[in-house]
């Protein structure tokens, strides 16, 4: 390989192969401690990967398809890893669904935005982002979390925080459309309203595919493309297989703990949002806050939008019922992060103390997921 390509994929070239060799050795056996331990290494290392392949490919097809093609692939890691552990789970698995998308939410709204602002206000003074794009962004993720999560809890057409067949139908088909309707606006409408207000100073050597000295990786070769596709396949076909062979550990691990089984869906959400993390904090340093909050709210949005019609249709073959509802512990956190969050993006600059109150919320959340 090239100089370039090497340092566009280096060490994710090999992960996949590697995960595929684990989950060949480990598929169809319940692995004790050493054995789990290597696959969960190697599950989140080709979580990485596969988000690193998926980036790339993304750049080179460009918008609105890279960030569909993005979105999608994370929306499989995740759908992947909660499909397999209601499949495999012994226990009940009925609020799997609704704990790995609210804590996505959370950890978007607050986690990822909190330390994007923390990070940027304190290098630059002042976090500086466009209020109409973030703003659109922000009126997308708390109307999907709204229709999914906190309306099942109040209808009575079915007994519990669940929705009904027609109701879980109109659901999924409206979280598409918004999803749909802001990538568009997004990434073809009003895309201006989504770029850095600042261009901010590149950091020099910090990638080995940036030729041009922008602080970006230049865009791929057709080639580097095309063997990311495949490598990309790979790593979410290991993903999904790992965490079935995963699944018994984390939940040996949970009961072991005496955690609420809601811990689950929160290892889930950490792991799938690890890359956009990373990812905010580095846009962050280079003062394009604006890309920061674009992950962080896409993600949540990706998380909903795409997450809940993908697991309505896998609910028709899977047992049990699938209760969305929040508890009220649950509602007045999401209440509590959707206000601060407007308050955060309507002056479209923030301070170190906006962030800090978002993290303090996070914190809270983890808490009493722990420790209800």
């Amino acid at each position: 390989m090239s100089a370039t390509t090497s340092g566009r994929f280096g060490w994710t070239v090999a992960t996949p192969l590697l995960g595929a060799i684990v989950l060949v050795f480990a598929w169809g056996t319940q692995p004790g401690l050493l054995g789990s331990s290597v696959v969960a290494i190697a599950l989140i290392a080709a979580v990485l990967a596969a988000v690193h392949h998926a980036e790339v490919v993304a750049h080179r097809v460009g918008e609105p398809f890279g960030s569909l093609l993005l979105a999608v692939a994370v929306t499989v890691i995740e759908v992947g890893l909660i499909v397999t552990l209601m499949v495999s789970s012994d226990g009940d698995t009925a609020t799997l669904a609704r704990d790995t998308v609210f804590a996505a939410v959370m950890i978007t709204l607050n986690g990822i935005v909190g330390i994007a602002l923390v990070v940027g206000a304190i290098k630059h003074h002042l976090a500086e982002f466009n209020p109409e794009g973030t703003g659109s962004a922000l009126a997308t993720v708390v109307s999907l979390a709204g229709l999914t999560l906190v309306v099942p809890t109040f209808t009575t057409g079915a007994i519990g925080p669940v929705f009904t067949g027609s109701q879980l139908a109109f659901a999924a088909v409206a979280s598409l459309v918004l999803y749909g309707g802001f990538v568009f606006t997004q990434t073809v409408r009003h895309r201006d309203f989504f770029l850095p207000v600042k261009t901010g100073s590149p950091a020099r050597g910090t990638d080995p595919a940036d030729l041009d000295g922008d602080g970006h990786a230049d865009p791929p070769t057709g080639r580097e493309a095309m063997i990311s596709l495949c490598l990309l396949a790979v790593a979410l076909v290991t993903v999904v297989g790992l965490a079935k062979v995963e699944s018994y550990a984390i939940e040996d691990v949970v009961d072991w703990l005496d955690l609420p089984h809601a811990v689950v869906g929160v290892s889930i959400a950490l792991l799938v949002l690890a890359p956009e993390t990373i990812a905010a904090v580095r846009a962050a340093l280079r003062d394009r806050v604006q890309i920061s909050l674009n992950l962080g709210y896409g993600s949540a949005m990706a998380s909903i939008g795409l997450t809940i019609p993908a697991i309505a249709v896998a609910s028709i073959w899977l047992p049990g019922e699938l209760a969305l509802g929040l508890d009220p512990v649950q509602l007045v956190l999401l209440t509590l992060s959707a206000v601060v969050s407007v308050l955060t993006v309507v002056p479209g600059r923030a301070k170190p103390m906006n962030g800090a109150v978002h993290l303090v919320l996070l914190a809270a959340f983890l808490f009493l997921t722990i420790s209800p």
